[in-house]
């Protein structure tokens, strides 16, 4: 049986304006495109990465269902 992949919960709660332009990329690559707005993504070594790389402007959950 194959093992359930870990989820977060990241939440965009600063804006990119005024930010480095490798951290506004990240954000996109993240998949944010609003302010405020929620995601659930697999925790994969990628993604963590990214979500260090620009932690100042996330909120970071584990998420369970």
């Amino acid at each position: 049986m194959a093992k359930k992949a870990k989820k977060v919960k990241i939440t965009q709660i600063k804006s990119c304006i005024g930010q480095r332009n490798t951290h506004r990329r990240t954000i996109r690559a993240l998949g944010f495109k609003k302010l405020n707005q929620t995601l659930i993504k697999e925790a994969t070594p990628q993604i963590l990465g990214m979500i260090k790389k620009v932690n100042f402007m996330l909120k970071v959950e584990d998420f369970e269902k």
